[in-house]
């Protein structure tokens, strides 16, 4: 197997699921109750600083200090990487282009996922980087898929919602409530098929595979999936 490297902290709740998330899949691929686990090294970054960087548009600032935590983890031997976290793929390429590493990335595994199931039209929340960012639409137009994002004031709340109650572990009822309300606009009003839970917070809240009648796309899941087959891989 291969080691695998993490970036986490984007936040904490999220990188947590991670690393669980892949102990549960390695176990069902074991299926024997062996205890062959992957290494795996965790860098968990400041949160705060790389969100202050970005709201200040010091793009360039905040990829390096990503590469510099990834170059970290190439430091101890790990094979390949990840971030945990959709946000910081809106400089995936700038990232990937200053780290010695092979990244895996949420976006591209996403898409994959988006054809297997054969989706047309997904809407997308998460923070409003992610929102706004137009990474996820144009790597989506590649297939042909439109990705749809809320209007900006439900952007807004969105991403309020993320950083004051779900980066910091708070899951609120009236909070999934006001989320499903927000979709459910957008399956009435823009026609959306299914949705790319783009925040890696939001598959703490939303557990099933589908709701009001359309998947969603648990991008924590997905990303996993591939973090594991690529472990395993033999090159």
């Amino acid at each position: 197997m291969k080691t695998i490297g993490i970036l986490g902290g984007l936040g904490p709740e999220a990188t947590v699921d991670y690393y669980k998330e892949i102990i549960k899949k390695v176990n069902k691929r074991n299926n024997d109750g062996s205890l062959n686990y992957p290494e795996i090294v965790i860098y968990s970054v400041n949160m705060d600083r790389f969100i202050a960087l970005l709201q200040n548009q010091k793009h360039e600032v905040a990829s390096n200090y990503l590469a510099t935590c990834i170059n970290k983890m190439a430091s101890a031997e790990v094979d390949f990487a990840a971030m945990s976290a959709n946000t910081p793929h809106l400089l995936f390429n700038e990232i990937q282009s200053k780290v010695a590493l092979p990244l895996i990335s949420i976006v591209d595994s996403c898409a994959d996922e988006a054809q297997t199931l054969g989706v047309q039209r997904p809407g997308l929340i998460g923070t409003k980087f992610t929102m706004n960012g137009g990474f996820y639409q144009k790597t989506f137009q590649k297939f042909g898929l439109e990705v749809v994002i809320p209007q900006p004031e439900e952007r807004e709340i969105i991403n309020e919602k993320l950083f004051k109650e779900l980066e910091l572990g708070v899951f609120k009822d009236e909070t999934k409530k006001l989320m499903l309300e927000i979709i459910q606009k957008m399956i009435d009003r823009d026609g959306i098929d299914s949705l790319i839970l783009g925040c890696t917070e939001f598959p703490l809240m939303f557990t099933e595979a589908s709701y009001l009648g359309i998947p969603f796309l648990n991008t924590t899941q997905i990303h996993v999936e591939q973090i594991v087959e690529t472990c395993y891989r033999i090159d």
